[in-house]
C-alpha cells in the first residue's frame, strides 16, 4: 500500500514536471530535439538605408580604381568656382530634363495625390516608397532623400555620373545603366563621399568632360584620365 502511494505520487510528479517542461520548451522523451531559436541564418546586406552617421563600412578587402583620389580632389578643384548651371538652378535639379512635358504635368497630378491622401501631404520618408510614385526613379529618390530628410542612403546617378564614372573607371568593369553605376559606385565608394559626389560630378560633365567633344585639354586630370585625349 505504501509501495503503491509512492508509486502513484511519482506518476503525477511526472506529469507535473511535463507539462512544466513542454512550457519551458523542454525536448520531452521520444520527440526531435528542436533547434536553438539564438541560431539565425545571416543575411548579407549591400548597404545599410539610412543617413551616413554611425554607419560602419564593412571590413573587408575591396577593389579601387586606380588613382581615383587624387581624380576626385582635381575634380574639386576645377568645381571649386561653383559656376556650373547645376549650381545656381536650386531644386531644380531633381527633375529630369528629358521626360516629355506632358509627362510631367501628368506625374505632378497623379503624385500630388497620392502625397495627399496617403502621406497627410508630407513625402515619403524612405527610397522604397519614393520610386512607387509616379515618374520617380532612383536618382530622382535618392536626391529627395538627401534634400528634403538629410539622409544618404545611395548615390544619385544621372547622365553625368553614368558617364564620368566610366570614362575614369570608377567602376570594375563597363556599365550600360545608371542603376548599374550606381551598384557598382556604391561596392567601393567610402560612404561618406556619397553626399557630395553627384554635385561634383555633374557640374564638372556640364562644363569640362561634356558628352560630345569632352575638353580634355582643359582638364586637371587629362594626365590620370584613362579616356583622355592627349594632343
Amino acid at each position: 500500500m505504501c509501495a503503491a502511494g509512492v508509486t502513484g505520487s511519482g506518476r503525477a510528479a511526472a506529469r507535473r514536471l511535463g507539462r512544466a517542461g513542454e512550457a519551458a520548451g523542454a525536448p520531452q522523451p521520444g520527440s526531435i530535439p528542436r533547434r536553438s531559436s539564438r541560431r539565425r541564418r545571416s543575411v548579407p546586406i549591400a548597404y545599410e538605408c539610412g543617413d551616413e552617421q554611425g554607419v560602419s563600412e564593412p571590413q573587408r578587402t575591396r577593389w579601387e580604381p586606380k588613382d581615383w583620389r587624387q581624380q576626385l580632389e582635381r575634380i574639386r578643384e576645377m568645381r571649386r568656382s561653383r559656376d556650373a548651371p547645376v549650381d545656381g538652378m536650386g531644386v531644380e535639379k531633381c527633375y529630369d530634363s528629358s521626360a516629355p512635358p506632358q509627362n510631367k504635368v501628368k506625374y505632378i497630378k497623379q503624385t500630388t495625390a497620392i502625397l495627399k491622401q496617403k502621406y497627410g501631404g508630407d513625402i515619403p520618408r524612405t527610397v522604397e516608397e519614393l520610386v512607387q510614385l509616379p515618374g520617380v526613379g532612383p536618382k530622382m529618390a535618392y536626391l529627395a532623400m538627401n534634400i528634403a530628410w538629410d539622409s544618404v542612403s545611395g548615390i544619385a546617378v544621372d547622365t553625368h555620373v553614368h558617364r564620368i564614372s566610366n570614362r575614369l573607371k570608377w567602376v570594375k568593369k563597363e556599365t550600360k545603366y545608371p542603376e548599374e553605376t550606381r551598384v557598382a559606385l556604391e561596392e567601393w565608394l567610402p560612404r561618406d563621399l556619397w553626399r557630395e559626389i553627384n554635385w561634383l560630378l555633374v557640374g564638372f560633365g556640364q562644363q569640362t568632360c561634356l558628352p560630345v567633344k569632352p575638353r580634355c585639354t582643359e582638364c586637371l586630370n587629362q594626365d590620370i584620365c584613362p579616356a583622355a585625349k592627349r594632343h
